[in-house]
């Protein structure tokens, strides 16, 4: 039943942590687009000019960036011109954008972190990454006072509060306030385990389940006791050892009122 316990925990951590909304994403993707186009604006106003009225220019960076765009005027329609990237099709209503963009495809990240060295295509990113060196969660809730390093992270956590459950199950019923978590369920429908241990070939649908099986190989007992240095694979039952130091008896018979220290010794009495 620990096992069970920590699993769900396990479940729930990993999904409020790792896995973002895709509108949350976009949003961000697009406050960073904005950013980067105002500055490549206030740089190369001139170059733009060049480009919309077809006077060609003798900079390097224009050639490479012409080659890979196409420029369509819609006729009598008033709408502004598109730019098309054309490694990828995805077009855009302005040329700064469109020169963001070609980052993907060139691999260009000119922004650098002073504190180790990563780089990032976006300003924004490196923003959000130097939170990583700060600490700093400049994120709140409103309703309980947990701060978080990323908005994402905030919008995941306000579900708690609202009791949200828009993602479906469609072979069950079940809702779930998290898409990732919908999709970890359907496992279960589909049977589909993408774990594999490397050392005996046994499967897992997640992979918290997996780490900790992998400690049986490795013999990795990562929890240890503060008062005595024991050590445990699980965390579960490392909160189970505690009790004995602590006398703590959380698990009570409702028939005779003994206490217990785990669950499992209730179960058995």
């Amino acid at each position: 039943m620990a096992f069970i316990k920590e699993e769900r925990e396990d479940m729930k951590i990993d999904e409020t942590f790792r896995v973002k909304h895709e509108d949350t994403e976009k949003q961000t993707d697009l406050k960073e687009e904005s950013e980067e186009l105002n500055e490549i604006q206030d740089k190369d106003q001139f170059k733009k000019h060049d480009f919309v009225t077809g006077q060609k220019s003798t900079s390097h960076s224009q050639i490479d960036t012409t080659q890979n765009l196409t420029q369509k005027r819609p006729k009598n329609t008033g709408t502004r011109c598109h730019f098309t990237c054309q490694q990828c099709g995805k077009s855009f209503d302005q040329q700064g954008k469109l020169q963001v963009h070609m980052r993907i495809h060139t691999g260009e990240k000119p922004y650098s972190c002073q504190q180790c060295g990563k780089s990032f295509p976006k300003r924004g990113t490196l923003k959000r990454h130097m939170i990583v060196h700060t600490r700093e969660k400049p994120f709140t809730c409103p309703q309980c006072g947990k701060s978080f390093n990323d908005h994402g992270n905030l919008k995941v956590h306000m579900i708690i509060h609202t009791g949200e459950k828009s993602y479906l199950c469609q072979q069950c019923g079940k809702s779930f306030n998290e898409k990732g978590i919908l999709q970890r369920h359907m496992r279960i429908h589909t049977g589909e385990k993408p774990y594999k241990c490397p050392q005996c070939g046994k499967g897992f649908t997640r992979k918290g389940s997996f780490n900790r099986h992998i400690r049986i190989h490795t013999g990795e007992k990562p929890f240890s006791c503060p008062k005595c240095g024991k050590s445990f694979t699980l965390k579960n039952t490392l909160k189970d050892h505690i009790r004995i130091h602590t006398g703590e008896k959380p698990f009570n018979c409702q028939q005779c009122g003994k206490r217990f220290i785990q669950k499992r010794y209730l179960n058995v009495h």
